[in-house]
Protein backbone atom coordinates (compact mmCIF):
# COMPACT_ATOMS: atom_id res chain seq x y z
CA UNK A 1 0.00 0.00 0.00
CA UNK A 2 1.09 3.39 -0.53
CA UNK A 3 1.69 6.01 2.38
CA UNK A 4 -0.76 8.78 1.78
CA UNK A 5 1.59 11.17 3.88
CA UNK A 6 4.93 10.21 2.24
CA UNK A 7 6.31 11.74 -1.44
CA UNK A 8 8.32 10.18 -4.60
CA UNK A 9 11.71 11.84 -5.64
CA UNK A 10 11.21 11.47 -9.67
CA UNK A 11 14.13 11.38 -11.95
CA UNK A 12 12.84 12.83 -15.34
CA UNK A 13 14.83 12.73 -18.68
CA UNK A 14 13.76 15.67 -20.64
CA UNK A 15 14.47 16.06 -24.33
CA UNK A 16 14.36 18.67 -26.77
CA UNK A 17 15.88 22.01 -24.17
CA UNK A 18 18.17 24.33 -25.97
CA UNK A 19 18.08 27.40 -23.84
CA UNK A 20 17.62 28.56 -20.40
CA UNK A 21 14.01 29.85 -21.81
CA UNK A 22 13.49 26.11 -21.88
CA UNK A 23 14.15 25.55 -18.78
CA UNK A 24 11.19 28.00 -17.47
CA UNK A 25 8.40 26.33 -19.68
CA UNK A 26 9.39 22.73 -18.71
CA UNK A 27 9.50 23.93 -15.35
CA UNK A 28 5.88 25.67 -15.91
CA UNK A 29 4.61 22.32 -17.23
CA UNK A 30 5.72 20.08 -14.63
CA UNK A 31 4.48 22.26 -11.87
CA UNK A 32 0.74 22.19 -13.81
CA UNK A 33 0.59 18.89 -12.71
CA UNK A 34 -1.71 18.24 -9.73
CA UNK A 35 0.49 15.96 -7.22
CA UNK A 36 3.73 17.83 -8.17
CA UNK A 37 5.41 19.71 -4.94
CA UNK A 38 8.33 20.81 -6.16
CA UNK A 39 10.26 21.21 -9.76
CA UNK A 40 13.63 21.40 -10.29
CA UNK A 41 15.64 21.85 -13.46
CA UNK A 42 19.38 22.50 -13.28
CA UNK A 43 19.91 23.75 -16.59
CA UNK A 44 19.28 23.11 -20.07
CA UNK A 45 22.07 21.27 -20.86
CA UNK A 46 21.44 18.67 -18.11
CA UNK A 47 18.38 17.00 -19.96
CA UNK A 48 17.01 16.44 -16.84
CA UNK A 49 14.35 17.40 -14.30
CA UNK A 50 13.89 16.26 -10.81
CA UNK A 51 10.22 16.21 -9.23
CA UNK A 52 9.09 15.74 -5.66
CA UNK A 53 5.11 14.78 -6.02
CA UNK A 54 2.84 12.90 -4.39
CA UNK A 55 1.78 9.09 -4.34
CA UNK A 56 -0.78 9.56 -6.29
CA UNK A 57 0.69 11.49 -9.21
CA UNK A 58 -0.19 10.50 -12.56
CA UNK A 59 2.81 9.58 -14.26
CA UNK A 60 1.27 9.68 -17.88
CA UNK A 61 -0.22 13.46 -16.96
CA UNK A 62 3.08 14.50 -16.35
CA UNK A 63 4.51 13.10 -19.66
CA UNK A 64 1.65 14.91 -21.13
CA UNK A 65 2.15 17.95 -20.10
CA UNK A 66 5.97 18.43 -20.61
CA UNK A 67 4.93 17.05 -23.96
CA UNK A 68 2.18 19.72 -24.56
CA UNK A 69 5.35 22.58 -23.90
CA UNK A 70 6.94 20.95 -26.89
CA UNK A 71 9.20 18.51 -25.24
CA UNK A 72 9.54 14.87 -24.00
CA UNK A 73 9.88 13.59 -20.73
CA UNK A 74 10.76 9.78 -19.71
CA UNK A 75 11.53 8.50 -16.08
CA UNK A 76 14.46 7.38 -15.44
CA UNK A 77 13.82 6.34 -11.67
CA UNK A 78 11.35 7.13 -8.87
CA UNK A 79 12.38 6.79 -5.25
CA UNK A 80 9.94 5.32 -3.04
CA UNK A 81 7.40 4.38 -4.72
CA UNK A 82 6.73 1.04 -2.77
CA UNK A 83 7.04 1.69 1.08
CA UNK A 84 6.59 -0.56 3.16
CA UNK A 85 4.57 -4.11 3.17
CA UNK A 86 1.58 -4.92 5.08
CA UNK A 87 3.32 -8.12 5.58
CA UNK A 88 6.66 -10.10 5.11
CA UNK A 89 9.78 -10.89 7.21
CA UNK A 90 11.67 -7.08 6.96
CA UNK A 91 8.96 -4.62 6.63
CA UNK A 92 9.96 -1.24 5.05
CA UNK A 93 12.45 -2.53 3.13
CA UNK A 94 12.76 -1.71 -0.53
CA UNK A 95 11.68 -4.64 -2.94
CA UNK A 96 14.65 -6.40 -5.36
CA UNK A 97 12.54 -5.56 -8.10
CA UNK A 98 9.77 -2.45 -8.83
CA UNK A 99 8.10 -4.97 -11.60
CA UNK A 100 8.47 -8.34 -11.52
CA UNK A 101 7.51 -10.20 -15.03
CA UNK A 102 7.04 -13.98 -14.91
CA UNK A 103 7.54 -15.68 -18.77
CA UNK A 104 10.14 -14.35 -21.36
CA UNK A 105 7.72 -14.23 -24.83
CA UNK A 106 5.96 -11.60 -26.45
CA UNK A 107 3.69 -10.58 -23.69
CA UNK A 108 6.47 -10.29 -20.93
CA UNK A 109 9.39 -8.83 -22.78
CA UNK A 110 6.84 -6.14 -23.82
CA UNK A 111 5.53 -5.39 -19.97
CA UNK A 112 9.35 -5.85 -19.26
CA UNK A 113 10.70 -2.96 -21.47
CA UNK A 114 7.83 -0.70 -20.70
CA UNK A 115 8.58 -1.03 -17.57
CA UNK A 116 12.49 -0.25 -18.25
CA UNK A 117 11.39 2.82 -20.42
CA UNK A 118 9.50 3.98 -17.22
CA UNK A 119 12.83 3.90 -15.30
CA UNK A 120 11.92 0.58 -13.02
CA UNK A 121 13.69 -2.09 -11.99
CA UNK A 122 12.66 -4.99 -13.25
CA UNK A 123 13.12 -9.05 -12.99
CA UNK A 124 12.03 -10.96 -15.62
CA UNK A 125 11.52 -14.57 -15.35
CA UNK A 126 12.01 -17.03 -17.75
CA UNK A 127 12.06 -20.46 -18.06
CA UNK A 128 13.03 -22.73 -21.12
CA UNK A 129 14.13 -21.31 -24.32
CA UNK A 130 13.46 -17.17 -24.42
CA UNK A 131 11.44 -15.70 -27.19
CA UNK A 132 8.59 -17.95 -25.90
CA UNK A 133 5.65 -19.10 -28.71
CA UNK A 134 5.90 -16.64 -31.84
CA UNK A 135 9.38 -17.17 -32.70
CA UNK A 136 10.10 -20.71 -31.74
CA UNK A 137 6.94 -22.16 -32.87
CA UNK A 138 4.79 -20.24 -33.78
CA UNK A 139 4.30 -17.37 -36.17
CA UNK A 140 7.96 -17.25 -37.69
CA UNK A 141 8.83 -20.84 -38.20
CA UNK A 142 5.22 -21.74 -39.37
CA UNK A 143 5.30 -18.51 -41.86
CA UNK A 144 8.68 -19.60 -43.01
CA UNK A 145 7.03 -22.99 -44.18
CA UNK A 146 4.28 -21.58 -45.71
CA UNK A 147 6.21 -19.29 -47.71
CA UNK A 148 8.56 -22.27 -49.22
CA UNK A 149 5.39 -24.35 -50.36
CA UNK A 150 4.48 -21.23 -51.66
CA UNK A 151 6.91 -21.05 -54.11
CA UNK A 152 6.98 -24.85 -54.61
CA UNK A 153 3.40 -25.30 -55.31
CA UNK A 154 2.90 -21.97 -57.34
CA UNK A 155 6.58 -21.86 -59.50
CA UNK A 156 7.75 -24.77 -61.90
CA UNK A 157 11.17 -23.66 -60.41
CA UNK A 158 12.14 -20.68 -58.25
CA UNK A 159 14.44 -20.27 -55.29
CA UNK A 160 13.20 -18.86 -51.90
CA UNK A 161 15.63 -17.92 -49.54
CA UNK A 162 18.66 -20.10 -50.39
CA UNK A 163 16.16 -23.21 -50.85
CA UNK A 164 15.57 -24.84 -54.61
CA UNK A 165 12.04 -25.62 -55.21
CA UNK A 166 11.67 -27.52 -58.36
CA UNK A 167 8.92 -28.80 -60.27
CA UNK A 168 8.15 -31.95 -58.75
CA UNK A 169 10.54 -31.68 -56.44
CA UNK A 170 10.78 -30.32 -52.46
CA UNK A 171 13.73 -30.32 -50.49
CA UNK A 172 11.95 -30.81 -47.70
CA UNK A 173 14.80 -31.42 -45.47
CA UNK A 174 16.62 -27.98 -46.96
CA UNK A 175 13.23 -26.14 -45.49
CA UNK A 176 13.57 -27.06 -42.01
CA UNK A 177 17.14 -26.18 -41.72
CA UNK A 178 16.67 -22.90 -43.65
CA UNK A 179 13.17 -22.36 -40.87
CA UNK A 180 15.47 -23.62 -38.15
CA UNK A 181 18.13 -20.75 -38.89
CA UNK A 182 15.96 -18.26 -39.20
CA UNK A 183 14.38 -19.21 -35.85
CA UNK A 184 17.38 -18.73 -33.87
CA UNK A 185 18.46 -15.68 -35.94
CA UNK A 186 15.41 -14.28 -34.81
CA UNK A 187 15.40 -15.04 -31.06
CA UNK A 188 18.93 -13.65 -30.67
CA UNK A 189 18.43 -10.56 -32.17
CA UNK A 190 14.83 -9.79 -31.54
CA UNK A 191 15.04 -11.05 -27.35
CA UNK A 192 18.61 -12.35 -26.28
CA UNK A 193 20.48 -9.24 -27.77
CA UNK A 194 17.58 -6.47 -27.31
CA UNK A 195 17.91 -7.31 -23.08
CA UNK A 196 21.14 -5.96 -23.04
CA UNK A 197 19.98 -2.35 -24.38
CA UNK A 198 18.22 -2.28 -21.03
CA UNK A 199 20.70 -2.51 -17.93
CA UNK A 200 17.82 -2.01 -15.21
CA UNK A 201 16.17 -5.41 -16.67
CA UNK A 202 17.79 -8.63 -15.05
CA UNK A 203 16.79 -11.86 -16.66
CA UNK A 204 16.29 -14.66 -14.12
CA UNK A 205 16.56 -18.37 -15.76
CA UNK A 206 14.06 -20.81 -13.69
CA UNK A 207 10.18 -21.94 -12.74
CA UNK A 208 8.67 -19.00 -10.72
CA UNK A 209 6.24 -19.47 -7.95
CA UNK A 210 4.42 -17.55 -5.78
CA UNK A 211 4.91 -17.53 -2.34
CA UNK A 212 4.18 -14.76 -0.22
CA UNK A 213 2.66 -11.25 -0.39
CA UNK A 214 4.99 -9.67 -2.53
CA UNK A 215 7.17 -12.57 -3.04
CA UNK A 216 8.34 -14.57 -5.68
CA UNK A 217 10.43 -18.14 -5.64
CA UNK A 218 12.80 -18.64 -8.67
CA UNK A 219 14.19 -22.40 -8.22
CA UNK A 220 13.53 -22.26 -4.62
CA UNK A 221 15.42 -18.34 -4.53
CA UNK A 222 13.09 -15.93 -3.01
CA UNK A 223 12.90 -12.58 -4.73
CA UNK A 224 10.37 -9.38 -3.57
CA UNK A 225 8.98 -7.31 -5.97
CA UNK A 226 6.40 -4.42 -5.59
CA UNK A 227 4.19 -5.09 -8.65
CA UNK A 228 3.75 -8.87 -10.73
CA UNK A 229 2.71 -9.62 -14.41
CA UNK A 230 2.10 -12.91 -15.02
CA UNK A 231 2.81 -13.31 -19.13
CA UNK A 232 3.45 -17.29 -18.46
CA UNK A 233 1.55 -17.98 -22.68
CA UNK A 234 -0.54 -21.04 -23.49
CA UNK A 235 0.31 -24.82 -24.82
CA UNK A 236 -1.30 -26.66 -27.15
CA UNK A 237 -4.44 -28.80 -26.15
CA UNK A 238 -6.05 -32.17 -26.94
CA UNK A 239 -9.64 -33.07 -25.87
CA UNK A 240 -10.16 -36.24 -23.94
CA UNK A 241 -10.84 -38.29 -26.95
CA UNK A 242 -10.64 -42.30 -25.82
CA UNK A 243 -6.88 -43.79 -27.08
CA UNK A 244 -5.48 -40.43 -27.92
CA UNK A 245 -3.35 -40.12 -25.24
CA UNK A 246 -1.72 -42.82 -25.71
CA UNK A 247 -0.59 -42.25 -29.46
CA UNK A 248 2.26 -40.18 -30.91
CA UNK A 249 0.29 -37.75 -32.10
CA UNK A 250 1.50 -34.24 -33.88
CA UNK A 251 0.92 -31.00 -32.26
CA UNK A 252 1.25 -27.39 -33.65
CA UNK A 253 4.93 -27.50 -31.68
CA UNK A 254 6.18 -30.73 -33.21
CA UNK A 255 4.68 -30.95 -37.00
CA UNK A 256 6.90 -27.86 -37.79
CA UNK A 257 9.59 -30.05 -36.41
CA UNK A 258 9.07 -33.31 -38.77
CA UNK A 259 12.22 -33.69 -40.71
CA UNK A 260 10.85 -36.00 -42.90
CA UNK A 261 7.28 -35.53 -44.94
CA UNK A 262 4.21 -38.47 -44.24
CA UNK A 263 2.70 -39.84 -46.85
CA UNK A 264 -0.96 -38.99 -45.73
CA UNK A 265 -1.90 -36.77 -42.71
CA UNK A 266 -5.17 -36.11 -40.62
CA UNK A 267 -5.81 -32.97 -39.25
CA UNK A 268 -7.93 -32.79 -36.19
CA UNK A 269 -9.35 -29.00 -35.90
CA UNK A 270 -10.25 -26.81 -38.81
CA UNK A 271 -9.71 -22.93 -36.81
CA UNK A 272 -6.25 -21.20 -38.31
CA UNK A 273 -3.66 -23.53 -36.61
CA UNK A 274 -5.07 -26.57 -38.50
CA UNK A 275 -5.29 -24.91 -41.65
CA UNK A 276 -2.34 -23.39 -41.93
CA UNK A 277 -0.04 -26.43 -41.56
CA UNK A 278 -2.85 -28.74 -43.06
CA UNK A 279 -2.31 -26.56 -46.39
CA UNK A 280 1.58 -26.75 -45.92
CA UNK A 281 1.38 -30.22 -45.63
CA UNK A 282 -0.95 -30.70 -48.56
CA UNK A 283 0.80 -28.48 -50.88
CA UNK A 284 4.10 -30.70 -49.57
CA UNK A 285 2.55 -33.40 -51.71
CA UNK A 286 1.12 -35.00 -48.47
CA UNK A 287 -2.32 -36.56 -48.73
CA UNK A 288 -4.27 -34.19 -45.75
CA UNK A 289 -7.79 -34.82 -44.42
CA UNK A 290 -9.32 -32.20 -42.18
CA UNK A 291 -11.64 -32.86 -39.62
CA UNK A 292 -13.68 -30.39 -37.55
CA UNK A 293 -16.18 -31.08 -35.45
CA UNK A 294 -18.57 -27.74 -36.17
CA UNK A 295 -20.62 -27.15 -38.83
CA UNK A 296 -17.82 -25.23 -40.96
CA UNK A 297 -14.10 -24.79 -41.48
CA UNK A 298 -12.43 -21.21 -39.77
CA UNK A 299 -15.89 -21.31 -37.51
CA UNK A 300 -14.80 -17.82 -36.17
CA UNK A 301 -14.79 -16.50 -39.07
CA UNK A 302 -18.25 -14.88 -41.41
CA UNK A 303 -19.90 -17.92 -42.90
CA UNK A 304 -19.20 -16.47 -46.63
CA UNK A 305 -15.62 -15.96 -45.74
CA UNK A 306 -15.63 -19.81 -44.07
CA UNK A 307 -17.55 -21.23 -47.45
CA UNK A 308 -15.37 -19.63 -49.73
CA UNK A 309 -12.01 -21.13 -48.06
CA UNK A 310 -13.28 -24.15 -47.94
CA UNK A 311 -14.08 -24.68 -52.03
CA UNK A 312 -10.34 -23.13 -52.14
CA UNK A 313 -9.15 -25.45 -50.26
CA UNK A 314 -10.81 -28.47 -51.62
CA UNK A 315 -9.95 -26.76 -55.27
CA UNK A 316 -6.22 -27.92 -54.28
CA UNK A 317 -6.83 -31.27 -53.58
CA UNK A 318 -7.33 -31.32 -49.78
CA UNK A 319 -9.92 -33.60 -48.08
CA UNK A 320 -12.59 -31.99 -45.41
CA UNK A 321 -15.24 -33.14 -43.55
CA UNK A 322 -17.07 -31.18 -41.42
CA UNK A 323 -19.62 -32.33 -38.55
CA UNK A 324 -17.27 -35.22 -37.34
CA UNK A 325 -17.39 -36.17 -33.82
CA UNK A 326 -13.81 -38.26 -33.25
CA UNK A 327 -15.04 -41.55 -31.22
CA UNK A 328 -11.88 -43.19 -31.06
CA UNK A 329 -8.08 -43.20 -31.56
CA UNK A 330 -5.81 -46.08 -31.99
CA UNK A 331 -2.05 -46.35 -33.31
CA UNK A 332 -1.50 -49.35 -34.87
CA UNK A 333 1.29 -50.80 -37.43
CA UNK A 334 2.54 -47.12 -37.73
CA UNK A 335 -0.49 -45.94 -38.52
CA UNK A 336 -3.59 -43.66 -36.82
CA UNK A 337 -6.59 -45.13 -36.86
CA UNK A 338 -9.97 -42.55 -36.33
CA UNK A 339 -13.17 -43.86 -35.54
CA UNK A 340 -15.99 -41.29 -35.54
CA UNK A 341 -19.18 -40.24 -37.04
CA UNK A 342 -20.51 -37.56 -39.29
CA UNK A 343 -24.61 -36.44 -38.47
CA UNK A 344 -24.83 -40.10 -36.77
CA UNK A 345 -23.20 -42.27 -39.67
CA UNK A 346 -19.97 -44.00 -38.84
CA UNK A 347 -16.91 -43.14 -40.75
CA UNK A 348 -13.44 -44.47 -39.81
CA UNK A 349 -10.23 -42.73 -41.19
CA UNK A 350 -6.44 -43.98 -41.12
CA UNK A 351 -3.13 -41.96 -41.77
CA UNK A 352 0.40 -42.27 -41.07
CA UNK A 353 0.50 -38.62 -38.96
CA UNK A 354 -2.18 -37.16 -36.87
CA UNK A 355 -1.76 -33.72 -36.14
CA UNK A 356 -4.31 -32.43 -33.07
CA UNK A 357 -4.95 -28.41 -33.47
CA UNK A 358 -8.08 -28.31 -31.21
CA UNK A 359 -6.91 -25.12 -29.45
CA UNK A 360 -4.56 -23.87 -26.47
CA UNK A 361 -4.50 -23.36 -22.89
CA UNK A 362 -2.94 -21.53 -20.35
CA UNK A 363 0.07 -22.17 -18.85
CA UNK A 364 -0.75 -21.66 -15.04
CA UNK A 365 0.12 -24.79 -13.48
CA UNK A 366 2.59 -24.93 -10.59
CA UNK A 367 3.03 -21.23 -10.22
CA UNK A 368 1.08 -21.14 -6.65
CA UNK A 369 -1.76 -18.84 -8.67
CA UNK A 370 -4.68 -19.59 -6.57
CA UNK A 371 -2.82 -20.14 -3.48
CA UNK A 372 -1.96 -16.65 -3.41
CA UNK A 373 -5.50 -15.33 -4.08
CA UNK A 374 -5.11 -15.02 -8.21
CA UNK A 375 -8.66 -16.41 -9.30
CA UNK A 376 -8.33 -18.43 -12.30
CA UNK A 377 -11.21 -19.35 -15.14
CA UNK A 378 -12.57 -23.12 -15.90
CA UNK A 379 -9.81 -22.83 -18.20
CA UNK A 380 -7.39 -22.45 -16.07
CA UNK A 381 -6.80 -19.01 -17.76
CA UNK A 382 -6.06 -16.09 -15.46
CA UNK A 383 -9.30 -13.78 -14.93
CA UNK A 384 -8.14 -9.89 -15.03
CA UNK A 385 -10.39 -6.73 -15.25
CA UNK A 386 -10.52 -4.41 -17.70
CA UNK A 387 -7.16 -2.48 -16.82
CA UNK A 388 -5.48 -6.42 -17.28
CA UNK A 389 -5.52 -6.59 -13.03
CA UNK A 390 -6.09 -10.13 -11.81
CA UNK A 391 -8.07 -10.50 -8.28
CA UNK A 392 -5.03 -9.97 -6.43
CA UNK A 393 -4.52 -5.75 -6.58
CA UNK A 394 -0.77 -6.38 -6.75
CA UNK A 395 -0.64 -8.63 -10.00
CA UNK A 396 -1.59 -8.30 -13.33
CA UNK A 397 -1.72 -10.45 -15.93
CA UNK A 398 -0.97 -10.26 -20.26
CA UNK A 399 -0.55 -12.31 -23.15
CA UNK A 400 -2.50 -15.86 -23.78
CA UNK A 401 -2.55 -16.76 -19.95
CA UNK A 402 -5.54 -14.60 -20.04
CA UNK A 403 -7.16 -16.81 -22.44
CA UNK A 404 -8.45 -14.46 -24.85
CA UNK A 405 -7.18 -12.91 -28.30
CA UNK A 406 -4.37 -15.00 -28.68
CA UNK A 407 -2.06 -13.23 -31.07
CA UNK A 408 1.58 -12.11 -30.58
CA UNK A 409 1.25 -8.54 -31.46
CA UNK A 410 -2.11 -8.32 -28.58
CA UNK A 411 0.21 -9.86 -26.37
CA UNK A 412 2.62 -7.21 -27.29
CA UNK A 413 0.04 -4.52 -26.73
CA UNK A 414 -1.15 -6.45 -23.50
CA UNK A 415 2.00 -6.40 -21.80
CA UNK A 416 2.92 -2.98 -21.92
CA UNK A 417 -0.83 -1.53 -21.14
CA UNK A 418 -0.59 -4.16 -17.93
CA UNK A 419 3.10 -2.73 -17.23
CA UNK A 420 2.28 0.67 -17.67
CA UNK A 421 -1.04 0.16 -15.46
CA UNK A 422 0.98 -1.59 -12.72
CA UNK A 423 3.37 0.87 -12.53
CA UNK A 424 1.44 4.42 -12.69
CA UNK A 425 -1.88 3.41 -11.74
CA UNK A 426 -3.04 5.27 -14.81
CA UNK A 427 -5.93 3.13 -15.51
CA UNK A 428 -5.79 2.54 -19.40
CA UNK A 429 -8.40 -0.21 -20.22
CA UNK A 430 -7.59 -3.61 -22.80
CA UNK A 431 -9.74 -2.63 -25.99
CA UNK A 432 -10.41 -5.75 -28.66
CA UNK A 433 -12.74 -4.20 -30.49
CA UNK A 434 -10.73 -3.47 -33.49
CA UNK A 435 -8.47 -6.39 -33.60
CA UNK A 436 -7.71 -7.81 -36.69
CA UNK A 437 -6.88 -11.43 -37.64
CA UNK A 438 -4.86 -13.11 -39.72
CA UNK A 439 -5.25 -16.77 -40.80
CA UNK A 440 -2.10 -17.50 -43.14
CA UNK A 441 -3.51 -19.80 -45.36
CA UNK A 442 -3.45 -19.05 -49.32
CA UNK A 443 -5.71 -17.10 -50.03
CA UNK A 444 -5.20 -15.16 -46.63
CA UNK A 445 -8.34 -14.84 -44.51
CA UNK A 446 -8.09 -11.17 -42.83
CA UNK A 447 -10.82 -10.10 -40.19
CA UNK A 448 -11.54 -7.61 -37.67
CA UNK A 449 -14.66 -6.51 -35.44
CA UNK A 450 -18.11 -8.42 -35.96
CA UNK A 451 -19.41 -10.99 -38.46
CA UNK A 452 -22.48 -10.45 -40.02
CA UNK A 453 -24.18 -12.80 -38.00
CA UNK A 454 -22.92 -11.21 -34.96
CA UNK A 455 -24.25 -7.68 -36.32
CA UNK A 456 -27.62 -9.04 -36.19
CA UNK A 457 -27.41 -10.88 -32.92
CA UNK A 458 -26.51 -8.10 -30.92
CA UNK A 459 -29.11 -5.79 -32.85
CA UNK A 460 -27.83 -3.65 -35.27
CA UNK A 461 -29.65 -1.85 -38.42
CA UNK A 462 -26.74 -2.98 -40.72
CA UNK A 463 -25.60 -2.47 -44.78
CA UNK A 464 -23.62 -5.47 -46.24
CA UNK A 465 -21.09 -5.36 -49.17
CA UNK A 466 -19.87 -8.48 -50.71
CA UNK A 467 -17.29 -7.72 -53.17
CA UNK A 468 -16.37 -10.37 -55.29
CA UNK A 469 -12.10 -10.16 -55.75
CA UNK A 470 -12.48 -10.65 -59.04
CA UNK A 471 -13.71 -7.14 -59.45
CA UNK A 472 -10.70 -5.77 -58.44
CA UNK A 473 -8.28 -4.47 -61.09
CA UNK A 474 -5.14 -5.58 -59.43
CA UNK A 475 -6.48 -9.39 -59.04
CA UNK A 476 -7.02 -9.60 -62.87
CA UNK A 477 -3.75 -8.10 -63.89
CA UNK A 478 -2.03 -10.15 -61.14
CA UNK A 479 -4.48 -13.54 -62.95
CA UNK A 480 -5.71 -14.40 -59.36
CA UNK A 481 -9.40 -13.75 -58.86
CA UNK A 482 -9.98 -15.96 -55.42
CA UNK A 483 -11.35 -14.94 -52.53
CA UNK A 484 -13.99 -11.74 -51.58
CA UNK A 485 -13.77 -8.49 -49.38
CA UNK A 486 -17.37 -8.26 -47.02
CA UNK A 487 -17.86 -5.21 -44.83
CA UNK A 488 -20.80 -4.84 -42.08
CA UNK A 489 -21.67 -1.46 -41.81
CA UNK A 490 -23.86 0.35 -38.89
CA UNK A 491 -26.65 1.99 -40.84
CA UNK A 492 -27.06 4.40 -38.45
CA UNK A 493 -24.00 6.15 -38.42
CA UNK A 494 -21.95 4.53 -41.63
CA UNK A 495 -19.35 3.31 -39.28
CA UNK A 496 -17.43 -0.26 -39.86
CA UNK A 497 -18.36 -3.12 -37.36
CA UNK A 498 -16.59 -5.51 -39.41
CA UNK A 499 -14.40 -6.40 -41.99
CA UNK A 500 -13.39 -9.75 -43.71
CA UNK A 501 -11.52 -10.44 -46.17
CA UNK A 502 -10.30 -13.47 -48.51
CA UNK A 503 -7.61 -13.23 -50.69
CA UNK A 504 -4.09 -14.08 -51.54
CA UNK A 505 -2.00 -11.50 -49.27
CA UNK A 506 -5.34 -10.51 -47.37
CA UNK A 507 -3.07 -9.46 -44.59
CA UNK A 508 -1.78 -6.25 -46.09
CA UNK A 509 -5.39 -5.54 -46.68
CA UNK A 510 -7.03 -5.31 -43.29
CA UNK A 511 -5.43 -2.43 -42.14
CA UNK A 512 -7.23 0.16 -43.84
CA UNK A 513 -10.49 -1.29 -42.55
CA UNK A 514 -8.64 -1.39 -38.73
CA UNK A 515 -7.86 2.09 -38.79
CA UNK A 516 -11.63 3.25 -40.38
CA UNK A 517 -13.11 1.27 -37.26
CA UNK A 518 -10.60 2.27 -34.08
CA UNK A 519 -10.82 5.87 -34.86
CA UNK A 520 -14.40 6.05 -35.89
CA UNK A 521 -13.92 6.93 -39.51
CA UNK A 522 -17.80 6.77 -41.93
CA UNK A 523 -17.56 4.32 -45.12
CA UNK A 524 -18.52 8.03 -46.84
CA UNK A 525 -14.93 9.29 -45.51
CA UNK A 526 -13.21 6.08 -47.01
CA UNK A 527 -15.61 6.43 -50.32
CA UNK A 528 -14.13 9.88 -50.73
CA UNK A 529 -10.27 9.07 -49.96
CA UNK A 530 -7.76 8.36 -52.67
CA UNK A 531 -6.57 5.00 -53.15
CA UNK A 532 -4.13 3.80 -55.36
CA UNK A 533 -4.64 1.97 -58.52
CA UNK A 534 -3.87 -1.66 -59.45
CA UNK A 535 -3.64 -2.83 -55.58
CA UNK A 536 -5.40 -4.78 -53.53
CA UNK A 537 -5.89 -2.16 -50.83
CA UNK A 538 -8.34 -0.89 -53.08
CA UNK A 539 -10.43 -3.16 -52.90
CA UNK A 540 -11.78 -1.94 -49.62
CA UNK A 541 -12.91 1.02 -51.69
CA UNK A 542 -15.13 -0.55 -54.02
CA UNK A 543 -16.50 -2.51 -51.64
CA UNK A 544 -17.50 0.47 -49.99
CA UNK A 545 -19.19 1.37 -53.43
CA UNK A 546 -20.55 -1.84 -53.37
CA UNK A 547 -23.00 -0.73 -50.75
CA UNK A 548 -24.99 2.26 -53.11
CA UNK A 549 -23.61 1.04 -56.14
CA UNK A 550 -23.39 -2.02 -58.75
CA UNK A 551 -19.36 -3.10 -58.94
CA UNK A 552 -19.91 -4.41 -62.47
CA UNK A 553 -21.08 -1.38 -63.82
CA UNK A 554 -18.43 0.69 -63.09
CA UNK A 555 -15.25 1.60 -65.08
CA UNK A 556 -11.45 1.93 -63.84
CA UNK A 557 -10.48 4.30 -61.08
CA UNK A 558 -14.63 5.20 -60.68
CA UNK A 559 -15.28 6.56 -57.39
Amino acid sequence: MKNKNSTNQIDLDIRGMTCESCVLHVTRAIQSVPGVKKADVPGWESGMATVIAAPELNLAALSAAVSKAGYTASVRAINNLYPATTSGTNPGRKPDFDLMVIGGGSAGFAAAIKGAELGFRVGLVNSGTIGGTCVNIGCVPSKTLIRAVESFHQAGQRRFAGVQTMAGHLDWTQVIAHKDTLVNELRQSKYVDVLAAYPNITLLEGRARLNGDHIIEVDDKPHTYGKLILATGASPWAPPIPGLADTPYLTSTSALALVELPGSLIVLGANAVGLELAQIYARAKVAVTVLEVLPRIAPFEDEDISAALHSELEAEGMRIITNFKTKQVAYRDGRFILNGQVNETPMTLSAGQLLVATGRRPNTAGLGLEEAGVELGKHGEVLVNATLQTSRLDVYAAGDVTGRDMFVYVAAYAGQLAAENALTEVGRTYDAAYIPRVTFTDPQVASAGLTESQARQQGYEIKVSVLPMKYVPRALAAGDRRGLVKLVVNAMNDQILGAHILAPEGGEMIQTAVIAMRFGIPVQQLRATMFPYLTNAEALKLAVLGLEKDISQLSCCAG
